[in-house]
């Protein structure tokens, strides 16, 4: 089982757009794929259809305790693909955990515990995508602690540059003193606009300083892809021709391709 973070203290770079399409085309693909929601707004919640009514237990209830993840799990109503919802309860939980001694391992200590039990009879999660919220508050550091690699959502424009360099380092922090084995897996590119020149320039100055870092998959800004969440639907089921969905399916490859040179390595 794979764990990746999908991080960017900076919100509206497409960060929950990213954790549901990529988490549908990796299942697309064949894999078992596990979304938690770490995002109190619970945007990847919504935008697979779980109403709010339908979460009876949250990522809430596991990061205080008083669940197990595989309790929280629920179907969608793409093949092989679960969630973990959220709810709003999760914008106090700071408060309820601060003083505990292990308030930064609460998800992968849960995550650990979910390979004790099936979320379904002979299921076994081969990839666990995180959708943190938009900011590198206890719950992102929790998803860093848990994670093997990370994967930025940047999009294409001037300020999304600003907050890299803080999250890259917030990364280095995760890794010296809470994760040693955490890596950035790859920066991809969002909301990518060819008649707009400064996000073709921020395209190349992005690359020329991540270098391999960034994937050769870029997301483009596209209507079909914002359509979606309204009808609770990741793109892919949406409409699989749009240039979005085609683009997260190029890049669900991408990271596979990625993770079997991690292997081999």
């Amino acid at each position: 089982m794979r764990v990746l973070a999908l991080a960017n203290q900076k919100g509206g770079v497409g960060k929950t757009t990213t954790a549901i399409n990529l988490g549908t085309a990796l299942a697309a693909i064949g894999e078992k794929v596990l979304i938690v929601d770490l995002d109190p707004q619970g945007n990847a919640s919504t935008g697979l259809g779980i109403d709010r009514q339908n979460r009876k237990i949250s990522t809430y209830d596991v990061v205080t305790g008083e669940a197990r993840l595989h309790q929280a799990v629920t179907p969608t109503a793409v093949p092989r693909l679960w969630i973990a919802p959220s709810t709003l309860d999760l914008l106090g939980v700071e408060l309820e955990i601060a003083n505990s001694s292990d308030r930064t391992f609460r998800i992968r200590k849960a995550l650990n515990e979910l390979a004790e039990f099936e979320i379904e009879p002979g299921v076994e999660i081969s990839y666990v995508l995180i959708d943190c919220p938009p900011s590198l508050n206890l719950l992102t550091i929790n998803a860093l602690a848990a994670a093997d690699s990370v994967v930025v959502p940047l999009q294409c424009e001037f300020f999304a540059l600003e907050g890299l360099s803080q999250l890259l380092s917030t990364v280095e922090q995760v890794k010296r003193s809470l994760n040693p084995r955490l890596t950035i897996h790859g920066i991809v590119l969002t909301m990518f606009d060819p008649r707009n020149k400064l996000a073709t320039q921020v395209v190349a100055d992005v690359r020329d300083h991540m270098g391999e870092k960034v994937y050769e998959t870029v997301i483009p800004r596209n209507v079909r892809v914002s359509e979606a969440p309204s009808y609770g639907k990741p793109a892919l089921l949406y409409d699989l021709r749009c240039a979005g969905s085609q683009a997260y399916l190029k890049l669900a490859s991408e990271i596979i391709q990625r993770e079997r040179r991690i292997r081999a390595a």
